[in-house]
């Protein structure tokens, strides 16, 4: 059993002094003011700290194949690298080969996660339809714990999904109480610029925002929000990262419509000067889709945030390494797309929002862990601190402060997005289970101590949480 003696206890709603115990088999056994220790308890004390949920990224890609390569973080050293940040749980991506089947899609997954260190669930990709895949979501959905589908609207010729095909998902998926997400950027849109530019001889990292510019998201998302209405189907849309996708978003949510949006904290603090680095490589590691934004967007996310019309924070946590970004050293469409950033998450959150008063602790919470556990039905078991929920835990240092750097982190890649930037707000120690698995430096992850996550199906016809 451990005890968490004389922290401050934040959730989305309330913050209060109480004691935590945490029992044996990993859940939070009782919180209240002033518990005595029982014989041979572990007892951590967490004076002037606060005691939180452990945040839930709920958009990770470890060891993904992509683009030629595979991601190099995986699935062990990815959720570690979550837990020296206090991250506890992640909600990674089943994608799919071409043609291929879910549900065997879904397997080597699993496999793939035996690994984990910390907890772990998956969305599960549509990338083509057939009679095999309404099959294969149903026999997911029922017995497999998802509750959720992913469509990319992008990257052409691989993963991308015409509007049929989404449509078709969508309406199934809502038929099964499982909510779709989507990747909005107008594939299409980007094929045609991506081609356009290299024929005009700019094939250098500065063209990549340019395929991709604000516009195509804009579009993408309002159309995602358009045939999700048709459908009568909610919709989450994942790293929003524009004005104009936020604008669809709340006007959505105010004509009624379940439509979440989803944040990354790297749109909230970069720019796309980052594209204009003369070294190419430093440029070249920001390539992700989509895009850094002009700065003028960064408002418009943290308005969402602020104002609850965006709901969650994720970090799109895709690594790839020097000789990987290499691939794309002619040609700017072959760079892998992907930054890091799981271990980070937290502390750029609380830094740029809570020490800025633009976020509450509270809000912190919610939008850390709270609201993604309510929005793929893992709530209370995850995203509170009440009796019965997982004992996953992060006691949280408001006013430390700490500089990152790719040399101290625990991320596998050899960068680091926010590379020098100086954040007040760090875990101390993050509980998974039950067990302090990160003491103040110390990371004491265990290889395959992560549990799959079985998420259920929400009750038919959906009714999705309000958020």
């Amino acid at each position: 059993m451990l005890l968490i003696k004389g922290g401050t206890v934040v959730t989305a709603e309330q913050s209060h002094r109480a004691d935590v115990l945490c029992d044996d088999a990993g859940h939070i056994a009782r919180v209240a003011p002033d518990i005595e220790a029982p014989a041979g308890c572990e007892v951590t004390d967490a004076a002037g700290l606060l005691v939180m949920p452990g945040g839930i990224d709920p958009h990770t890609h470890m060891e993904m194949p992509f683009m030629g390569t595979v991601a190099s973080d995986d699935f062990y050293t990815g959720t570690a690298a979550g837990l020296a940040g206090g991250t506890t749980t992640i909600i990674d991506f089943v994608i799919p080969e071409q043609g291929g089947s879910l549900l065997d899609a879904w397997k080597e997954w699993r496999v793939k996660a035996e690994k984990a260190a910390g907890d772990y669930s998956f969305h599960v990709a549509v990338t083509h339809w057939d009679d095999r895949v309404h099959a294969d979501m149903e026999t997911l959905v029922r017995d497999c714990g998802v509750n959720s589908f992913k469509h990319f609207m992008a990257y052409k010729n691989a993963l991308m999904v015409d509007d049929e095909t989404f449509m078709h998902s969508m309406r199934r998926a809502a038929g099964l109480g499982a909510l779709s997400t989507v990747h909005a950027e107008n594939g299409d849109a980007v094929y045609y610029l991506q081609r356009a530019l290299t024929e005009a001889g700019q094939t250098g990292p500065d063209a990549h925002p340019r395929s991709r510019p604000a516009t195509v998201e804009g579009e993408a998302a309002q159309r995602a929000i358009g045939l999700a209405s048709l459908l009568d189907a909610p919709l989450y849309i994942v790293h929003v990262s524009t004005e104009e996708a936020t604008r669809a978003i709340a006007e959505a949510r105010l004509r009624g419509q379940t439509v979440y949006g989803e944040v990354l904290p790297q749109h909230l603090v970069i720019d796309e000067s980052v594209y204009l680095d003369k070294d190419w490589l430093n440029a070249a590691r920001h390539v992700m889709s989509p895009p850094f934004r002009e700065r003028h967007h960064q408002k418009a996310l943290w308005g969402g945030l602020t104002s609850g019309q965006l709901q969650t924070t994720a970090t799109d946590h895709c690594c790839f390494c020097r000789e990987q970004k290499e691939n794309g050293r002619q040609d700017f469409t072959k760079i892998p797309n992907g930054t890091p950033g799981i271990e980070d998450r937290m502390s750029v959150l609380w830094h740029y929002g809570v020490r800025t008063g633009k976020l509450t602790p509270e809000n912190f919470v919610a939008i850390t862990s709270a609201n993604t556990a309510r929005i793929f039905n893992i709530h209370p078991r995850k995203g509170t601190v009440t009796e019965g929920a997982d004992a996953d835990l992060v006691l949280w240092d408001p006013d430390a402060t700490r500089t990152v750097s790719a040399r101290t982190h625990h991320q596998n890649v050899d960068y680091n997005i926010y590379e020098g930037l100086e954040l007040t707000g760090l875990a101390r120690k993050t509980i998974s289970q039950g067990r302090i698995v990160w003491d103040d430096g110390d990371l004491r992850a265990t290889r395959g101590a992560g549990r799959y996550i079985e998420r259920p199906a929400f009750p038919k016809p959906l009714r999705a949480p309000v958020v």
